[in-house]
Parts: structure tokens; sequence; C-alpha cells
């Protein structure tokens, strides 16, 4: 691999609010923060242009292969994006995928606070 690569998840490619738009890719995205050790790395990865994960582990009470791990997790989520840099990993948080995923998230509960919300299949 080249080290300009970037991967990232299928779901995350530009697009915008699509990418959130069935209730399976909202559910695996709010699932892949349902724990609070991934909310703290990407709280951490926010504040950051980009770490691997020795660097994500300084900060973090966790093992490496349990910080590695939240990483595939939210990586797999398109929440966040990897770039080989030499012989590591550089991870970054995935701006329009976030903010594309707050505007499901908000959109779901206004519906749903208003009694608008509509009861489809995805």
């Amino acid at each position: 691999m080249e080290g300009s690569i970037e991967h990232q998840h299928p779901q995350s490619a530009p697009g915008g609010i699509s990418r959130c738009a069935s209730d399976d890719a909202l559910a695996r995205s709010l699932a892949a923060l349902s724990h609070p050790a991934r909310i703290r790395i990407l709280r951490h990865l926010s504040n950051v242009e980009g770490c691997c994960c020795k660097d994500v582990v300084d900060h973090m009470p966790l093992a490496q292969s349990t910080v590695s791990q939240h990483l595939k997790v939210m990586l797999e989520a398109g929440l966040i994006r990897m770039k080989p840099e030499g012989g590591r990993s550089c991870y970054t948080v995935d701006r329009a995928a976030l903010a594309a995923l707050s505007a499901s998230v908000s959109g779901l509960l206004e519906a749903c606070v208003a009694g608008t919300a509509s009861d489809q299949k995805s």
C-alpha cells in the first residue's frame, strides 16, 4: 500500500445524509458509539489531526489490543478513517460521516417528538 491511500468503510463515501438514510445504517452507526471507550476515543480523535493506535492508548487506561478493536469497530461503521503512514496506521475522524449521523439522529428524534416519524421498513 502506498502512504497516500486512505481507507474508509463504503458507507462513509461522500454523499452526506444519504449514508444514514436507512434504519439499518443508522443502527450500525449508533451501535459503534454504544461503548463508553469508543465515545472517549472519538472525542480524543476529534481534537487531533490524526494519530496512531499507540497515541490513543497513551490517553486511555486500556490495552493496545482493546483500543485497536474499538478503532476497528468505528472504522467499519464509517465513523473514522485510517491512512497508512510509514509502518503505522493514522486514524482520523470522518467529520462528514459524523455530520450525516448527527442530522439523521436529529431528524429521527424531532419526528418522534412531533409524532410524525414514518414506520418504514429499510
